[in-house]
């Protein structure tokens, strides 16, 4: 039992490049920003939109939190862009870092309590929530630290559980019916690109795809028992999935997909040092006198 306990435990404490956790935070503040001012800038909305339609998520029920407010919804807008921008930094890791999980983790209650709620948002959810806890860390720095793979570990196993819960959850409110229905067709007619609609023409393509989908979220988990270097090629299919996904259907899984970086060797991306060799390459060299 001991050594099951040992095996389990080096494993969820594999130490990894500080390097790769320096990368994956800035990749996930950034990603925030973007957030805020592109995708779900539609939450600013429901800063007009009468208490009564809010319907707080479990989580809001039981702290519990307030009802959005022109002021709290503006207010948190404009000190998360500030707190995730100096975050990215890698300044500060946890004096800025809880801040940012914190009101994140607001914004998203409030995005999601009036109807309608996305469950790509979970792995990168638990990346804000794991993130302060590496402490400092530097680009490239290769040294390697268990606190690093502790968080990216914690990641990876939310992105992965996101896909294993999704195909429990086809099958225990779709069943057979989800499996061998019409619900691709129906994506498709609802929201399909130009492309999607020539697979229509295919019969039995689409019933195919969703049994495939159901086996890949089924087997997800597997990726954990490769070697690093194929886990990486198989993360890569995963991309190449919601590629796939988003040419046809047009869902994009955007913040899951920043989560899913935690399992690529972020340490070896390194834009600042490739600007300043492609400067220096660029700069003219000054003949002896």
């Amino acid at each position: 039992m001991r050594r099951v306990a040992g095996k389990v435990g080096g494993w969820f404490y594999e130490a990894v490049p500080l390097g790769r956790a320096a990368a994956f935070r800035t990749l996930c503040y950034l990603f925030v920003v973007a957030d805020l001012l592109v995708f779900t800038n539609w939450v600013r909305s429901h800063a007009s939109v009468p208490g009564a339609l809010y319907q707080p998520l479990a989580i809001g029920r039981i702290l519990p939190l307030p009802t959005p407010t022109p002021l709290l919804v503006n207010g948190i807008f404009v000190a998360l862009i500030v707190l995730a921008l100096l975050a990215a930094t890698g300044r500060a890791p946890r004096l800025l870092g809880w801040p940012v999980f914190l009101l994140y983790l607001e914004w998203m209650i409030i995005a999601m309590s009036y109807g309608k709620v996305d469950h790509d948002r979970v792995g990168f959810l638990v990346a804000l929530a794991v993130l302060p806890t590496v402490g400092r860390a530097r680009h490239g720095d290769a040294t390697r630290s268990e606190s690093a793979g502790w968080a990216l570990r914690c990641t990876q196993i939310a992105v992965i559980a996101t896909y294993f819960l999704a195909s429990w959850a086809k099958i225990r409110f779709g069943g057979l019916a989800w499996l061998g229905g019409a619900t691709l067709t129906r994506a498709v007619l609802r929201r399909g690109t130009w492309a999607a609609r020539l697979l229509l023409d295919v019969p039995g393509l689409l019933v195919a795809a969703q049994w495939g989908i159901v086996m890949f979220e089924l087997l997800s988990p597997a990726v954990f028992f490769l070697k690093e270097r194929w886990r990486v090629w198989a993360i890569g299919g995963f991309y190449l999935f919601h590629v796939v996904v988003f040419s046809t259907i047009t869902i994009s899984f955007l913040p899951h997909l920043v989560a899913m970086a935690a399992f690529l060797p972020l340490e070896k991306v390194r834009p600042v040092e490739w600007a300043k060799r492609l400067r220096g390459r660029r700069e003219p060299v000054e003949a002896p006198a």
